[in-house]
């Protein structure tokens, strides 16, 4: 079609063009994402120019979305972490979305993620006391319009936490 425009804009790349580079580079930049373009050139065995090259490349084309540092949330000062379960009474596409919208306003809503099932969305929290979890819950959550019914858990500990996606580099 002529003049036909992908929504958002985005670039669609075909990731059976990455290669066992790429994917090296792309391994390598999740697990540290401050190793110098230096020692990421020697770890994906290409000389820095092109490595740097690549990973321009990687985030033009949406592989890379950002960097950032993983923070301590109980050494600065928040020690819960809960999830909130929350069910909408109307999952018409502006509801949803106005729901979606308040939690990206939210600052103690780390994640959102709409699902499938028995709720319609999860919330990941944190707060600095139980006192504040609850009352994020009871003050914000339940407040928000549409909203029909809200339950959380607390973590205990993590057993798991693992930013990003398996990458399978080639030997």
């Amino acid at each position: 079609m002529r003049g036909a425009q992908f929504p958002f804009n985005r670039t669609f790349v075909d990731t059976r063009k990455l290669d066992a580079i790429d994917l090296r580079i792309l391994s390598e930049l999740q697990a540290d994402g401050r190793i110098t373009n230096v020692e990421l050139s020697r770890r994906a065995r290409i000389t820095a120019p092109p490595c740097l090259r690549r990973i321009r490349a990687l985030e033009k084309a949406g592989f890379i979305k950002g960097y950032h540092a993983e923070l301590d949330g109980k050494a600065l000062g928040f020690e819960v972490t809960g999830f909130v379960f929350v069910g909408l009474a109307s999952q018409k596409d502006a509801d949803l979305k106005h729901f979606e919208e308040s939690a990206r306003r939210w600052p103690e809503v780390r994640e959102c993620h709409m699902l499938s099932g028995e709720v319609d969305f999860i919330l990941k929290c944190v707060a600095r006391d139980l006192s504040a979890f609850q009352s994020f819950i009871t003050d914000t959550v339940t407040a928000e319009k549409n909203v029909a019914g809200v339950k959380s858990s607390l973590v205990i500990h993590a057993s798991k936490t693992v930013p990003g996606i398996p990458i399978e580099v080639p030997a």
